[in-house]
């Protein structure tokens, strides 16, 4: 009997904030539809995109999660930092050199950590789960980026999170909070003059159309936890949840290496759709980052064990 045919045991709802035409959406689709087929059609998972009418904030949705009132979510560190501080380290500015490198750290014992300060809230972050988005880019309307002092005054859009907002204060910048599906109109309407994000974003949602200058900073990577509902999980049964972190494990691989390489041809296909690229001196940024005090104050907050894992992968850090 096909998987198909089969009346699944477990249904469930994997949500997550981008557009069906995005970098994550159809991995996430592959996953859950290969989950499917390996439990032969006892677990279903239908994936909707833009979080198809949900309403509040990440962070309401956070907590349906929690509630057990939906089961999977995909959502980046720093927006969970107001229930776990610590996982705003995954967006630490210019703590890592690449793609590789990322994956290896939260792959290994700081990713254990965080799971397990997640745990703690009722969240289950799924090991090997992390999708890529990239490392953050800013393009402005007006004028080009190629140092520090050219982001004094700027009024940049920032996603939610503290370490956004503390970053560009201390870079200069005058941060403003917009929901990523406005983004493209407040450009448009002046509110903000420049916004940060990986250029798989910028092309996804047409950000060239309102930004001129793009500068490749690599200022912060970011990406996507895969997250379940603690209750929910904890229902199933132990050869449907192998099932599930063997699926994740291979599709979340699948979708970084995609990812990366979109991001790096992305450059030469925003050139073409006449974006100028600039390459800043990314010293001139980490300079005034430390001389604001950022790197003292995001140890304290992001706490001791964290930041040592952190520092054994990549170095000294501020």
């Amino acid at each position: 009997m096909s998987a198909a045919a089969v009346s699944p045991r477990w249904r469930a709802h994997q949500y997550h904030y981008l557009s069906a035409d995005s970098h994550v959406h159809p991995f996430l689709v592959d996953l859950w539809d290969d989950v499917r087929e390996q439990t032969g059609g006892r677990f279903d998972a239908t994936v909707h995109a833009a979080n198809d009418g949900l309403s509040g904030s990440h962070l309401d949705i956070v907590q349906r999660l929690i509630d057990g009132d939906i089961e999977f979510y995909v959502l980046m560190g720093g927006i969970l930092g107001p229930l776990v501080p610590a996982m705003e380290i995954q967006g630490l500015p210019f703590a890592f050199k690449n793609h590789d490198q990322v994956h290896a750290v939260f792959d290994g014992a700081l990713g254990d950590h965080l799971r397990q300060e997640l745990l703690a809230k009722d969240l289950y972050a799924v090991p090997f789960g992390l999708m890529e988005n990239g490392f953050r880019h800013i393009s402005t309307r007006d004028k080009p980026v190629s140092q520090a002092r050219d982001l004094d005054g700027l009024r940049i859009r920032i996603p939610e999170g503290r370490m956004f907002d503390d970053a560009f204060r201390s870079l200069g910048a005058e941060p403003v909070p917009v929901y990523v599906l406005e983004m493209n109109r407040a450009l448009a309407e002046r509110r903000v003059d420049a916004q940060e994000n990986p250029l798989a974003v910028t092309a996804a949602l047409k950000l060239y159309e309102v930004t001129h200058h793009v500068a490749l900073t690599y200022h912060m990577w970011s990406g996507f936890n895969l997250l379940a509902s603690r209750r929910f999980w904890d229902t199933l049964p132990r050869d449907v949840q192998d099932i599930i972190l063997r699926s994740a494990k291979k599709h979340a691989h699948r979708q970084r290496v995609h990812t990366d390489a979109l991001n790096h041809g992305l450059e030469a296909t925003l050139a073409q759709r006449g974006m100028r690229i600039t390459h800043p001196d990314q010293g001139s940024f980490r300079d005034r980052l430390v001389d604001s005090g950022f790197y003292v104050r995001w140890k304290e907050t992001l706490g001791r064990t964290a930041w040592d894992l952190l520092e054994r992968s990549t170095g000294k850090l501020g």
